[in-house]
């Protein structure tokens, strides 16, 4: 048997004739059967011709298009559920890898610095900021990154106590939490941070330069776990402080 020659890469393939095509059909008439993804992208004729005044409804045309927009909005849907997958899942990454930074911190003072050092790259953020509004009982944290805000500032931004959480899709310049950042940030998210002898309060808040980055839509179970972790460990941190500078 003769070996076909292979093909040169310059050389267009060379697609059969209308008329193979049809003979090929007439002679396989299951093959639309066999093969019905090709309905999906086929278009067909009408099955009548238009007639002046009639009003005649083609339904097998009728329920083709049906099929073919369902297909259509099934597999848009579908690569919708894919991407927020994703992106959920780095999000869920990001926030473990966040947690674990803050675990492994030597002192009190890096455990402060990294927030706004180390976490915007982790969580790829433009700023996170861990603000307290001031009490005369925190002077273990003076000299730390913490942004020390007005008191009530918490409820006035977050809500009542009962509000954990705040996402603003477009937020307004706020020097007390961002600083020297705050004229870029244009999307925040807030968790409130509640400490166990109530003593103070305050946030953690998060920030993007890209307006709509946080919206009230988004789910908050992350935001919540990773803000409940700071609690515990800053307590921790402070506790033990506190211990050392009465020995």
């Amino acid at each position: 048997m003769r070996k076909a020659k292979p093909m040169k890469k310059n050389e267009l393939v060379k697609l059969p004739e209308a008329s193979s095509v049809l003979e090929y059909l007439q002679k396989n008439p299951e093959f639309l059967i066999e093969n019905p993804e090709l309905l999906e992208v086929l278009k067909t004729p009408p099955r009548w011709q238009e007639i002046e005044g009639g009003n005649i409804v083609d339904m097998q045309t009728l329920m083709l298009d049906r099929i073919r927009t369902k297909s259509t909005n099934l597999k848009n849907a579908t690569d919708l559920l894919i991407s927020t997958t994703r992106s959920n899942m780095m999000i869920q990454t990001r926030t473990h890898a966040a947690v674990i930074a803050m675990l492994e911190a030597k002192s009190l003072e890096s455990f402060v610095n990294m927030i706004s050092d180390e976490l915007p790259i982790i969580l790829d953020l433009d700023a996170v900021s861990l603000c307290i509004e001031k009490n005369k009982n925190l002077e273990l944290l003076d000299g730390t990154s913490i942004k020390w805000i007005t008191q009530g500032y918490v409820n006035h931004i977050i809500g009542d106590t009962s509000t954990k959480t705040k996402l603003i899709e477009n937020s307004k310049r706020d020097e007390q939490v961002f600083g020297e950042l705050s004229n870029t940030i244009k999307s925040t998210a807030y968790g409130r941070l509640q400490f166990s002898k109530k003593i103070y309060t305050g946030f953690l808040a998060l920030g993007s330069r890209t307006a709509g980055a946080f919206h009230e839509e988004q789910g908050t179970e992350l935001l919540n776990f990773a803000t409940r972790a700071l609690e515990l460990i800053l307590d921790r941190w402070l506790k033990k402080k506190e211990k050392r500078k009465k020995i």
